[in-house]
């Protein structure tokens, strides 16, 4: 009797075991969907990283790739009537992202070349101050290159029998006139030949004065410069015997100096003289200028086939110095030309994209095509129009939406220009 009983009361068990735990799954399914609808309706913002836009959290902490610190973003709430192509940002993102905008329009574009060069004195500005008469070096009042000297400033001091013999006929003269005052002599002109030697040999008008005054011969003479600048060279010490002509120091002007580069003799004909260029300087945490090409060498160097090319700048400030390492931006084939931001151009997929910004205040990615500019714009081929709006800055956000709302950033390869 048990054995016949067995499968029914079997069969029936096993249905009631499946319908609870059908019940049972529908159940926790329901929980489950209710409590993911909450947390998709609690999280109103999500977080990324600036580097890596792929990257979405929904805690704060660092970027599992870079170790960042990872930025909080408010998510949008939408528009019904916007395409899966227009992302829209609030005023908080904008400011959050340091998203900045440019028009495009009309603007010098030209392909750019960067080569190192070297800073130097500009020889143009260069001095050489000479003996003007012979003599011994008593003493030097400049010791060292580097040292910036001015006009009226003391050199050195020298004796020279030439000097003494020239301060004895100038106080003779006075005396003459003086004392004897003969009608037949004329004084003044002795006077003033006397005059006019000494101030060719070195002596200032304060230092005649002071002779007339004292009546004395002196020992030796102190020769005041005539040039200003900064010393280069120092030839002579201490006791040397100097001759009438031999140059004594030299002397450069660094408020104004050379950069000189050199290109490939295939390449000068692409520049010419006054083409504005861009020197920077790695020494000085880039440091700028703009400046023009001054002189283009004519002779090409037989041995490496390169040429030399000079930029003058102005250095007002003293911070740049010879020997400098500089890079020169040379640009040529400069044109008109509607023109992008370089730093508005992303690359994704199989092109290059730039994010518009449209009338409604929403943003979307653009493919376009490009053609050779230099390091600040490039000319656009097709894709944009003048006036249009387009993100030059921040656009690591933008990026990260478009992610975000479609998953991936395939799909702007295969937009419409």
């Amino acid at each position: 009797m048990n054995n016949q009983h067995q499968p029914g009361f079997s069969l029936t068990g096993t249905i009631k075991i499946f319908l609870s735990l059908l019940a049972l799954t529908m159940i926790v399914s329901a929980c489950k969907q209710k409590n993911q609808a909450g947390t998709a309706a609690k999280n109103k913002s999500y977080y990324t990283c600036s580097m890596h836009p792929q990257v979405h959290e929904d805690h704060p902490g660092n970027c599992p790739v870079c170790h960042m610190v990872l930025i909080k973003v408010e998510l949008t709430s939408g528009n019904s009537q916007d395409t899966k192509d227009k992302i829209r940002l609030t005023a908080s993102q904008i400011k959050l992202a340091g998203i900045e905008t440019d028009t495009i329009d009309f603007r010098s574009v030209g392909s750019e070349k960067t080569i190192t060069g070297t800073v130097a004195a500009d020889q143009s500005q260069s001095d050489a101050l000479s003996a003007r008469v012979a003599g011994r070096i008593v003493h030097l009042y400049v010791r060292t290159a580097g040292e910036h000297i001015a006009a009226g400033q003391p050199l050195y001091d020298v004796y020279s029998e030439d000097l003494a013999g020239a301060e004895k006929e100038y106080l003779l003269a006075l005396q003459q006139k003086k004392e004897i005052n003969n009608p037949d002599v004329d004084y003044n002109k002795l006077i003033s030949a006397a005059e006019n030697k000494l101030q060719l040999w070195g002596f200032s008008p304060a230092q005649l004065k002071r002779l007339a005054a004292s009546g004395k011969v002196s020992p030796s003479v102190t020769v005041q410069s005539k040039i200003s600048g900064v010393v280069t060279e120092i030839n002579v010490h201490e006791g040397d015997y100097i001759t009438e002509g031999m140059n004594i120091l030299k002397t450069d002007n660094l408020n104004s100096l050379w950069v000189e580069a050199q290109v490939y003799a295939s390449e000068t004909s692409l520049y010419h003289v006054s083409d504005q260029v861009n020197v920077s300087f790695p020494d000085l945490g880039g440091k700028q200028i703009k400046s023009k090409i001054a002189f283009i060498n004519p002779d090409i160097s037989a041995a490496s086939k390169l040429d030399l090319i000079r930029v003058s700048i102005q250095n007002n400030q003293g911070m740049i110095r010879p020997g400098m390492l500089a890079y020169v931006s040379l640009i040529s084939g400069q044109q008109k030309a509607l023109a992008i931001p370089v730093s508005a151009l992303n690359t994704s997929g199989k092109g290059i994209i730039v994010w518009i910004k449209n009338a409604d205040g929403s943003f979307s990615p653009r493919m376009v095509n490009l053609g050779t500019g230099n390091q600040d714009y490039v000319p656009i081929l097709n894709g944009l129009s003048k006036g249009d709006i387009v993100v030059s800055n921040g656009a690591y956000l933008l990026n990260s939406e478009y992610i975000f709302k479609n998953g991936d950033d395939k799909g702007m390869a295969g937009m419409k220009m």
